[in-house]
């Protein structure tokens, strides 16, 4: 099993976090796993529809003392 790459985006504003996890994405093989850490309250929404969109795996989504927590694994 693949290490979980973490994107830390705290501190940027949307889109930031969303196209730093894209610009990941691309760079990853399938099957790996990363975890996006942000800041921006619109996060928690955007990136799972985004996720949906592309056809990859929402792994887990929580916020945890004001930062998204959120794990993507890449599907294709």
């Amino acid at each position: 099993m693949s290490d979980t790459k973490i994107v830390d985006a705290r501190d940027t504003f949307c889109p930031g976090p969303l196209m730093e996890l894209i610009t990941y994405m691309k760079q990853s093989n399938v099957g790996d796993t990363l975890e996006l850490l942000s800041t921006d309250d619109g996060s928690g929404n955007d990136v799972p529809e985004w996720v949906d969109k592309a056809g990859h795996e929402l792994v887990s989504n929580e916020r945890v003392d004001g930062v998204w927590h959120i794990k993507v694994r890449k599907a294709k």
